[in-house]
């Protein structure tokens, strides 16, 4: 296969488990398994959303693709290669290709830093250019983002949380990126700002060429922005196919749960409304076979087999870890 059409990003295998530690010595007594063999690719200029509900493990695999925190097992190449061992020298050249925007834009941004020494920090990380050409390249992310050239000599207490939101994207894409994750950038902004920061990376994802994770929980940030969609519930991925077909006929007991408590802007359309029963099990003993299954109206004695946990394609590119063919 030419190299052009390799996916830009092959995660397999990837776990994250937290140790629960106990005892005198504080030795580990049990694992929060929070991500446990997640397996996708992002392709090139592609948007692949995650969306799941809070604690399905999201965020902790967006952070441990890009080795903010190590990952317990499994396989991250980008762009062919393997990233999981790079010593740190070899992981910082990386890292000027894979950038994060994160959630938080009031806790991302270091409030005794100037807007130019926020977004500038990278050039000097990485040796991009003269301190004059800095400030040039400064004043030309903060007008592609949508904010004034004169904001770079300000504080961040200075900007409302959009603008702040603002600087962050500006901040990411100061090296010029291949591949950002995207931590729910918009769940801590007012609804009227969401939409104008969704705008903005659309079109900047278009105009760059850029390939993003977008991570979120609202449905319908993911279903505009996204190409295709994985769809997550603890730690693992449930189904997988493109942003369209996902929508149209979900396949999974878990995404039609999902789908179904989604927010419609017409008040008098008729819902069939899934509720859910039970609390979402621990991630310290999660359930054997399908995780979802003690949840599930359609479970049954073989979803508690090994193999109900893996993904299949039920339709190209359409994928589904369920041992049923009969939801829809």
């Amino acid at each position: 296969m030419p190299a052009s059409l390799e996916p830009l990003l092959r995660v397999r295998g990837l776990a994250k488990h937290f140790p629960v530690r106990g005892g005198l010595l504080q030795r580990p007594v049990g694992w929060v398994k929070a991500v446990d063999d997640v397996s996708f690719d992002v392709n090139r200029h592609e948007v692949l959303g995650l969306v799941g509900e809070s604690g399905s493990g999201k965020t902790t695999a967006g952070r441990a693709i890009l080795r903010l925190i190590e990952p317990t097992a499994g396989s991250v190449q980008f762009d062919g290669q393997e990233i999981t061992g790079l010593p740190p020298h070899e992981m910082r050249m990386q890292r000027r290709r894979m950038q994060i925007i994160f959630q938080d834009p009031y806790a991302s941004l270091n409030p005794r830093q100037r807007v130019r020494e926020l977004i500038g920090e990278a050039f000097i990380v990485h040796g991009i250019g003269t301190p004059h050409d800095r400030r040039d390249r400064t004043a030309a992310l903060l007008e592609k983002v949508g904010l004034m050239a004169d904001a770079m000599d300000r504080y961040p207490h200075e900007f409302s949380g959009g603008q702040r939101q603002r600087i962050g994207i500006a901040r990411a894409l100061a090296v010029a990126p291949d591949f950002i994750v995207a931590d729910e950038p918009v769940s801590a902004l007012d609804v009227s700002v969401q939409a104008q920061v969704i705008n903005l990376l659309r079109d900047l994802q278009r105009e760059l060429g850029l390939s993003l994770l977008f991570i979120a929980h609202d449905l319908a940030v993911v279903r505009f922005i996204s190409d295709r969609v994985a769809v997550m519930y603890l730690g693992r991925i449930m189904e997988m196919a493109s942003s369209t077909r996902l929508y149209e006929r979900p396949r999974h007991p878990y995404t039609l749960a999902l789908m179904s408590a989604a927010p419609t802007p017409d008040p008098d359309a008729k819902r069939d409304r899934i509720l859910l029963e039970g609390d979402i099990p621990s991630p310290l003993n999660p359930p054997t076979g399908c995780v979802f299954r003690t949840r599930c109206r359609f479970a049954t004695p073989a979803c508690a087999m090994a193999e109900a946990r893996n993904l299949r394609e039920v339709e190209p590119g359409h994928f589904v870890s369920c041992i049923r063919d009969d939801i829809a």
